[in-house]
This record gives C-alpha cells, structure tokens and sequence, in this order.
C-alpha cells in the first residue's frame, strides 16, 4: 500500500491523544501512547507554542518517521515578546516589544519557510508579520525599520 502522511499542529511538548491524533493513528495499527510520547520529545523545545508535525507511516511494516517543522512566524514572535496573546481592539494598539536582533533571530529560524535566499528579505517579513500582530520593534514602527533595512543601516547585524 505504501506511505500514509499524518499531519497535525500540536502544542509543543504537550501533545495528547486527542480526537484529531488517537483515531488516526490507530486506524492505522500504531500504538498511540508510543507516537504521543514521541512527538512530545521532538517538540519540547517548542513548549507552549503551536508546532506543525508530520508523521509519516508505512502501511505495510507500520514503521513510522515523525518530522518536526517550526512554529508559525507569529508564534516566535509572540515567544520573543514574551506575550501570550497578540490581541489588540484598536488598528494602532501595540501589544509587544522586541528589538531588532530578535527579529534577524526570528527571520534566521524561517529562512527555510520563506521562500527567500536573503537574510534582508527574510528579516522585512518578519517585521511586517510584526507589524500586523501589533508589536513595536526597538519601541517604534515596523514600517520605519523596514526602511531602514532597505537604506542598509542594518547591514553590519545582517551577516
């Protein structure tokens, strides 16, 4: 028959075997509390945060691989800012803080995910992600950091 790919977005290190993974994966003959425990120990250093997981099985021996991806963008800023929620009532409300060197730390984890060779492009697509979550960078406006990215005042941090 083949392979059989499971995908889930657990919370890291705290995935249960709930209804949306314990039916899958028994309809499949894979024993639930092992693949659980597994998961949890790949994910754990991404406690608390959201974490797309691929399980791939093969039908015949009912070997199974697990592959971790990283967290949503916004989910390691919202880890970066120290905020547990980035909910804003107001288009102008700021709900966080974090500076610039934990946004070219952000966009060096996503490099992968963004479809983009370059560091610069990658860090002003973090910024705008933080700009729609409502957080400041450096305690000012995203869209002014952006800029400065484009002007290279941020070159020297870049490399």
């Amino acid at each position: 028959m083949g392979k059989e790919v499971i995908e889930l977005l657990v919370e890291g290190g705290n995935a249960k075997p709930g209804p949306n993974i314990g039916p899958k994966l028994s309809q499949l003959k894979l024993n639930v509390g092992e693949v659980i425990s597994k998961i949890n120990e790949a994910t754990k250093e991404f406690k608390g945060l959201q974490v797309p997981v691929k399980i791939i099985v093969d039908t015949e021996t009912r070997k199974y691989e697990i592959e971790v991806g990283l967290p949503p963008t916004s989910s390691l800023l919202k880890r970066e800012a120290n905020i547990e929620v980035a909910k804003r009532t107001k288009p102008d409300e700021v709900v966080g803080n974090v500076t610039i060197e934990q946004i070219i730390k952000v966009a060096k984890m996503k490099m992968k995910d963004l479809n983009t060779n370059n560091l610069k492009s990658a860090v002003k697509m973090v910024l705008g992600t933080a700009l729609s979550m409502g957080l400041t960078v450096n305690n000012r406006n995203p869209k002014e950091l952006i800029k400065e990215v484009d002007q290279g005042l941020y070159d020297n941090l870049l490399k």
